[in-house]
């Protein structure tokens, strides 16, 4: 290379300016071509000439915002500069992020002295800067296809560098969905600080990237050295700060697995490296939980394949355990309880090629906001696959706009009565069966443990009182109520009488209440031993209580809500019923099915 070249920042603002220092390994006169390129689209936008040491680029205001490339000529020479133009203000709810902080983490690998690579090699450096050539996309151009997918399958998004999550996060508000793409390993914690907190008050993340937030590094000398030991004996800042030592997240002294941001980590993840990459190509996904709505249209069903070489050369996976045949997250390694398993791919093959795991594509719940994760490096490059094209559009489309509905967190079955007693879901079918299962949006089996009674509806209290403890209490369809207490093996006791055509039940601080295909609202006070008819029911078809308030589905498919009073209240429009004609609730969700329809759940709050 007779010219170099780099940019004094990874990005620049539309309407702003972005300085070139040039140079040549010869005595030859710094002159030459320059040109620019957006590189999702491969259109120029710019055709120019250097000459001197400094160029300036003044972007125009109207550049879209995107990742450009600069190329330095001279003598037949090129010199490549990678950027990000930001967009000056919103002008999109997506938000994609380049990883320059683990292309420069890449920059000269196995040079002695000059780069962070290669691992294990006691020549690496502990520190790179940003003040040189080089720093851009690796050979295999990870990132690179979605850049490519995103226009012409209608997103128009909006583009930062990895360093700018760094700076703070302005830059995220406004916008609902960040996303990650390609190989995204190194994060500062000023990086992981800001996107958590942006998910947890209410934004997503979508994680179409492996082997993601695996390393901590920091930042020097104004943002343009990047400091990372890999090895918290060298690390001064293991003796002042541990929790900045520049190791994997997952190690000591940092102990912060990246799992709490992405649900997954490459500790039990897979890689295949060097002469043994392309055997990347031959893997595929396997689908795990077909219902939920990330695989919405993709037409695959349990156990189907798809998306072979989707999986990459690195993978990301969470420790999971397999009950009834579903994977469950276990959470030893610091995978969050809500975390959802979609797809898995054994991987622990790669054992001879660089490291055996798993991949565990999932979902989960951040705060306010959701996180989906597809654990590899390669997912954007195989977007020609149908259902790899599919799945990211779903991804897309929902975490991009506000969405408040019904999930799928089981299969379909003919459930007909609901409740939660003890964390545990229980369900009666139409074949009169008990059964049970964990609450939980993974797609987990029900448990058929008893006998179901005769009972067409169920509710438990929040907390046992004088007369009503802890158990199962319900409405049979010869209008008896009965209770039975909770586990595997309990009779049905008889209370008393219910109300004539009881559909409904729920409690509330230790009063009963129920509905009535006759259309009434009936309570049974706490120390008392007949029905009192309260007031109309709206036609309520199902009833459950949460929060110290009454929820019904009506006859048009709504969820309507009103305070269990004992007197004549109007009842109150919420959201959309989804279908469900069976109720329950738990831990600030409604939770509903239809007999022959898959279980579902969500807040109850208005529709969006």
């Amino acid at each position: 290379m007779t010219v170099h070249a780099y940019a004094e920042a990874t990005s620049c603002v539309q309407g702003g300016e972005l300085r070139f220092h040039l140079a040549r390994a010869s005595r030859a006169p710094l002159r030459g071509s320059v040109l620019v390129e957006d590189v999702a689209t491969d259109l120029p936008v710019l055709d120019g000439e250097f000459g001197a040491p400094l160029w300036t680029l003044d972007v125009p205001g109207d550049w879209p915002s995107s990742l450009y490339r600069a190329m330095f000529t001279a003598d037949e020479d090129v010199c490549e500069v990678y950027f990000v133009v930001r967009a000056a203000r919103p002008s999109s709810p997506i938000l994609l992020s380049i990883p320059f902080p683990t292309w420069q983490a890449y920059n000269r690998a196995g040079i002695p002295g000059e780069s962070i690579y290669w691992s294990e090699q006691p020549t690496r450096a502990s520190r790179v800067s940003f003040d040189r050539p080089g720093g851009g996309p690796p050979p295999e151009r990870w990132e690179e296809g979605m850049l490519r997918w995103l226009g012409p399958a209608g997103y128009d998004v909006d583009y930062c560098s990895g360093l700018d999550l760094h700076e703070g996060s302005g830059l995220l508000a406004g916008r609902r969905l960040l996303v990650l793409n390609g190989h995204d390993e190194y994060w500062s914690a000023e990086m992981r600080d800001n996107v958590e907190e942006f998910v947890r008050r209410g934004g997503n993340l979508a994680v179409f990237s492996g082997n993601t937030c695996w390393w901590q590094f920091r930042l020097e000398d104004d943002g343009r050295t990047m400091v990372c030991y890999r090895d918290a004996v060298a690390d001064p800042m293991s003796a002042v700060e541990p929790g900045l030592t520049t190791v994997e997240w997952s190690s000591a002294p940092v102990n912060r697995p990246e799992n709490g941001l992405t649900g997954v980590s490459f500790r039990r993840g897979a890689g295949t490296w060097g002469p043994y990459m392309q055997l990347m190509h031959e893997e595929s996904y396997t689908t795990r939980f077909p219902e939920h709505w990330v695989f919405e249209g993709t037409k695959l069903g349990e156990g189907d394949t798809f998306g072979r070489g989707a999986i990459g050369y690195e993978t990301d996976a969470c420790d999971f355990t397999e009950v009834d045949g579903v994977p469950v997250a276990t959470g030893r390694d610091g995978t969050p309880p809500s975390f959802v398993v979609l797809a898995t791919a054994d991987l622990r093959h790669w054992h001879r090629y660089g490291q055996g795991g798993m991949a565990t594509m999932g979902v989960f719940g951040l705060g306010a906001g959701t996180v989906f994760t597809a654990s590899t490096v390669n997912w954007g490059n195989t977007l020609h696959d149908p259902a790899v094209d599919r799945i990211t559009r779903n991804v897309l489309d929902r975490l991009a706009s506000p969405v408040n509905g019904w999930e799928v967190i089981g299969p379909r079955d003919s459930i007909r009565a609901l409740t939660v007693c003890d964390s545990q879901l229980y369900g009666v079918g139409v074949d009169d069966v008990l059964y049970r299962r964990d609450v939980s949006g993974q797609n987990l089996r029900w448990q058929r443990i008893d006998s179901g009674g005769g009972v067409v509806a169920m509710a438990t209290p929040r907390e046992a009182s004088a007369t009503r403890p802890i158990g199962l209490y319900g409405l049979t369809g010869d209008n008896r109520l009965v209770y039975r207490d909770p586990g595997a093996k309990a009779p049905w006791t008889v209370l008393g009488r219910g109300p004539s055509g009881g559909v409904g039940l729920a409690l509330v601080d230790g009063d009963l209440w129920a509905v009535t295909a006759h259309g009434g609202l009936w309570r049974l006070p706490a120390e008392a031993s007949e029905w009192i008819r309260v007031d109309d029911s709206a036609g309520a078809i199902a009833l459950t209580a949460l929060n110290a308030r009454l929820h019904i589905v009506d006859p048009t498919g709504r969820i309507r809500t009103r305070m269990p009073l004992p007197t004549p209240t109007e009842w109150t429009d919420l959201c959309t019923a989804g279908d469900c004609t069976v109720l329950t609730a738990h831990a600030g969700r409604l939770i509903g099915t239809t007999p022959g329809h898959p279980l579902r759940w969500r807040t109850p709050l208005p529709d969006l």
